[in-house]
C-alpha cells in the first residue's frame, strides 16, 4: 500500500483482511510502498514519512503478523531501486503510455505536476515489487488486471531478452473487495473526505456516523417511513450488524418505527467494537517505537534477502558482475 494517507474501513474491510487470511496459507510479503508514494506525492516528504509509520502500524494491528509474512518498507530494500532501473531499459514507452491510471490520474490530480519520468515509470517500479521475489500469486481486484497483465509483459520481455526463465508468470489472486460506503453514499475516500479512518478515537468516530453520516433522504422527519437501501448507514449495518440487528433497523426504517438516530447508534456500538482490538494494538505500537522500528527492520532484511538473490541472477544475466 501506497503510504499516501491514513487508512480507513474501506482499505480494512477490501484488503487488510484479505491479506490477514492469505498469510496463513501462503508466504506473503507485504509492504509499505513509500517510494510509490513519490511519484504523487514528491513535494511532501514529511507527509510520506508519517503515513509510513501508520502504514506499518495498522498492518500490524489488523493482524498481520511479523512471524507469519515478511513485512518491510520499500525504501529499506535498495534491490527494488537497482532492478527499477534495470527494467526501464527494457520497457518501451508506449507501454507505459497506454496504462489506464496514466491519464485518468493526470486528470483528477489537477493540482500537481505529474509530468514527471517518475510518475509515467510507476508500473515498471510496480512489476519490480511483484518479480524480484519471484511472486506467483498477486492479491487484486479485477479492475487492476491490467496493471498486472503489464507486469507479465515486462517480465518476459526480459527472460526473452536474455534467454532465461528467471521470472515466472504471476498470476493474478482475485478478490472481491465490498464497496464500502463512505459518511455522504459515494465509495469511502480520503479523497472524499468521507472516511471513518482507522486512527479515529471512538468519540470522532461516533461524531462521524451521530453528526455527519447520510440517511434515507424521504425521512426528513421522525415519523416519515423510508427505504434502508437509500440510506449509507444501512450499508454499513450490512457488514457490521447481525442478521437479527439488520432486519429490526430495516423494518424500523420502512415503518417509522425507528429514528434514525437509534439506527445510527446500533451501528457506532458494533463499529466501536469490531474497531476496538485494533485501535488497543495501535496503542501498543505507538507508545513503543523500538518494537516497530524492529519489526521493519528485520522484515526488511528478510526481504532484501530474497530481492539479492534474485539479483544475483538478473545481473548475471544482463552480463553485469
Amino acid at each position: 500500500m501506497q503510504s499516501s494517507g491514513k487508512l480507513h474501513l474501506g482499505n480494512l474491510l477490501g484488503a487488510l483482511n484479505n491479506w490477514v487470511a492469505l498469510q496463513e496459507h501462503y508466504d506473503c510479503f507485504y509492504f509499505v510502498a513509500d517510494w510509490h508514494a513519490l511519484t504523487t506525492g514528491y513535494a511532501h516528504p514529511e507527509a510520506i514519512r508519517a503515513s509510513t509509520n501508520d502504514l506499518l502500524v495498522n498492518f500490524i494491528a489488523a493482524g498481520l503478523d511479523p512471524e507469519k509474512s515478511t513485512l518491510f518498507i520499500q525504501s529499506m530494500v535498495p534491490q527494488h531501486a537497482e532492478l527499477h532501473l534495470l527494467l526501464s531499459m527494457i520497457t518501451p514507452l508506449g507501454w507505459l503510455e497506454r496504462v489506464p491510471t496514466y491519464k485518468e490520474k493526470q486528470e483528477n490530480l489537477e493540482d500537481r505536476d505529474l509530468s514527471m519520468y517518475g510518475f509515467l515509470g510507476y508500473p515498471v517500479l510496480m512489476t519490480t515489487d511483484i518479480i524480484i521475489y519471484k511472486a506467483k500469486h498477486v492479491p487484486v481486484g479485477i479492475d487492476q488486471m491490467p496493471h498486472l497483465e503489464l507486469c507479465r509483459e515486462i517480465a518476459r520481455r526480459f527472460n526473452h531478452l536474455y534467454q532465461t526463465e528467471i521470472f515466472p508468470d504471476p498470476e493474478g489472486l482475485l478478490t472481491q473487495f465490498p464497496k464500502v460506503t463512505g459518511l455522504d453514499g459515494r465509495k469511502m475516500s480520503k479523497s472524499y473526505d468521507n472516511a471513518i479512518y482507522l486512527s479515529d478515537t471512538p468519540a470522532e468516530v461516533e461524531h462521524k456516523i451521530l453528526r455527519g453520516m447520510k440517511t434515507d433522504p424521504a425521512r426528513m422527519r421522525r415519523t416519515d417511513k423510508g427505504d434502508p437501501e437509500n440510506s449509507p448507514v444501512y450499508q454499513l449495518h450490512k457488514i457490521y450488524s447481525t442478521p437479527e440487528e439488520l432486519a429490526e433497523v430495516a423494518e424500523g426504517c420502512r415503518t417509522a418505527g425507528i429514528g434514525c438516530i437509534d439506527c445510527k447508534k446500533i451501528l457506532i456500538k458494533n463499529i466501536l467494537a469490531a474497531l476496538d482490538p485494533i485501535w488497543q494494538k495501535r496503542n501498543a505500537l505507538i507508545s513503543n517505537p523500538d518494537r516497530l522500528y524492529e519489526i521493519a527492520q528485520h522484515g526488511s532484511e528478510k526481504a532484501a534477502k530474497v530481492a539479492e538473490a534474485t539479483m544475483v541472477e538478473v545481473r548475471h544475466a544482463m552480463g553485469l558482475r
